[in-house]
């Protein structure tokens, strides 16, 4: 996210009541340039920041040359020095999703743990043990970021290609949404491997340009209803909040190029959801 689009976003996000100070955007100009520099990423992007109850947790993405490839997520507590977060593994996400609760402490050396009673065996044999799963602070930070890329990482339709050989980059070409296709849901995709597009049929496919629809959009997204999606300042920019994890604010200025999204929030996904709709 360039300076300009980091400026947008935060003051689109401050509906929330939560922004950035002006000593820690500056910060993150001059230490985002040095992080792309250091890791010899080709983009670094702010995504934003989780809170937690003795400090908070800025987030920022390193991406290489596949924009969805490789992606490193990296975290500062205060804005200028900046640490790997480990890859979320799929024993790292049920780890955490059974231990950790309630809010982010704050501290990545906490330690959540959660016991439980598990039947192991069969039939007579079945024999009762207690398991008891640990897990850090680290590693929640971790699958947090990467559930919310998962569920609520948006981009504009056009905003980027895939090669034929599976690439995915910036479209340079791509000049916005025009007014009328900006205020439709199905023009923003979400930015991660798509789940929906791969149960489509022949002939819905048939339809799709495999250069730009390769994504699955938020229209088919369950339960309807998960995102709000706003016209803001007298109409020129489009808005989408998205109400599953509330804190996740993204805009577009259409027929302009510009586009992001950044997450300020507890890092708690909205159980509420479907008792809203």
């Amino acid at each position: 996210m360039d300076s300009d689009s980091l400026h947008y976003s935060v003051d689109l996000a401050a509906g929330n009541g939560l922004t950035l100070s002006s000593e820690q955007r500056a910060a993150l100009q001059t230490s985002l340039v040095i992080l792309k520099r250091s890791y010899k990423f080709s983009r670094v992007l702010f995504w934003g920041k989780i809170l937690g109850i003795k400090c908070d947790y800025f987030i920022a993405q390193g991406v290489e040359e596949d924009e969805m490839k490789k992606k490193k997520s990296l975290y500062s507590l205060n804005c200028l020095d900046w640490h790997l977060l480990p890859q979320a593994t799929e024993s790292m996400t049920a780890d955490v999703a059974l231990a950790a609760q309630g809010r982010f402490t704050g501290d990545l050396s906490h330690e959540y743990e959660h016991t439980e009673t598990r039947t192991e065996g069969e039939g007579d044999e079945a024999t009762e043990v207690e398991v008891t799963v640990k897990v850090n602070e680290a590693s929640r930070l971790a699958t947090t970021v990467s559930n919310i890329d998962k569920d609520v990482s948006v981009v504009p339709r056009g905003a980027f290609t895939k090669s034929p050989s599976g690439k995915v980059q910036i479209n340079r070409s791509f000049g916005g949404l025009h007014p009328t296709e900006a205020a439709k849901l199905r023009n923003y995709l979400h930015f991660r491997e798509p789940v929906n597009l791969k149960k489509k049929s022949i002939l819905e496919m048939s339809d799709l340009n495999p250069a730009l629809d390769f994504l699955d959009p938020l229209s088919e997204d369950i339960p309807k209803g998960s995102w709000s999606l706003q016209l803001e300042r007298g109409g020129t920019v489009c808005v989408l909040r998205s109400l599953l994890w509330l804190g996740l604010t993204f805009f577009h200025v259409p027929q302009t190029p510009q586009h992001g999204y950044i997450y300020m929030g507890d890092g708690l996904i909205n159980l509420d959801l479907p008792f809203m709709l």
